[in-house]
């Protein structure tokens, strides 16, 4: 019964792994082409919910920016 039982758990096990995807529960990234007297603050605002200045951070990170300096027509990836 036990190795019965144990056989069942192994199959469903590999079921799951073969089946199982990747989440992308975020979304995809977005290109977001930077306007004239746009901020990070604003840029954040506009596409995030809640307390921009995690996504602020997220942005600076993802596209490795130094600065908090934009210009228009610069392109962001938004993660």
């Amino acid at each position: 019964m036990f190795v019965k039982l144990l056989i069942l758990l192994v199959a469903a096990a590999l079921v799951v792994g073969i089946v199982a995807r990747t989440s992308h529960g975020a979304g995809p990234e977005r290109v977001y082409v930077v306007k004239p007297a746009d901020t990070l603050w604003t840029i954040a605002a506009r596409n995030y919910g809640g307390d921009p200045r995690g996504a602020i951070w997220s942005i600076e990170q993802r596209n490795g920016l130094r600065t908090d300096t934009l210009s228009p027509g610069e392109k962001l990836i938004l993660p």
